[in-house]
């Protein structure tokens, strides 16, 4: 359920700031609100921004408790997005501070580096890369260049769904079934 005001559809800050108001004063109602209405919001803002999708939902949880831990100091005399948007920044800065600091990138990949010098372009490993193809063959033309494109030669979804002329969602969609079907065929 959505504010109205005088019959006319208020804008989303306005309904945010309203709700936030609301909070403020104890109503419980409008403080689901907008918090419900906050995600998709605060989804659309992270999602196309971090190196792993996984992430988005851990991000979105972090938010919505500053969100309610600070909402005691938010001013409704002043505009809201600003401030959903400030902590938004500052969450998914937090966030994404904490998982590189703690993932010691360097130290791994010199730990790994056998590891990463033994791949399916190896000698060793050159076998593999012929199955994996000639499994590949036995899909159909369109599926294969999308799963070439994506995961073999890197393309982002977006980039495949337009030299296809498809959906992003559609070349995800094929991208994925083309490794499970793979994998089933290969064992």
């Amino acid at each position: 359920m959505s504010i109205a005001n005088d019959d006319k559809q208020m804008s989303q800050g306005d309904v945010w700031k309203e709700l936030a108001a609301r909070s403020q004063e104890g109503d419980k109602r409008a403080y689901n609100q907008l918090l419900s209405e906050l995600v998709p919001y605060i989804r659309m803002q992270i999602s196309g921004s971090l190196a792993n999708p996984d992430w988005v939902e851990d991000i979105i949880q972090e938010i919505l408790i500053s969100v309610h831990k600070s909402l005691g100091s938010y001013s409704a005399d002043r505009p809201i997005k600003p401030w959903i948007n400030a902590i938004i920044q500052f969450r998914k800065t937090d966030f994404l501070r904490k998982h590189y600091k703690n993932k010691n990138v360097k130290e791994a990949s010199q730990q790994n580096a056998e590891t990463f010098s033994n791949n399916v372009t190896h000698n060793e490993f050159a076998g593999e890369l012929k199955d994996i193809e000639k499994a590949m063959e036995k899909l159909p033309e369109k599926q294969q260049k999308i799963f070439r494109l994506m995961k073999i030669e890197g393309y982002s979804a977006a980039e495949v769904a337009k030299e296809m002329d498809m959906t992003v969602s559609a070349v995800k969609v094929s991208a994925h079934r083309t490794a499970g079907k793979l994998k089933d065929m290969l064992g």
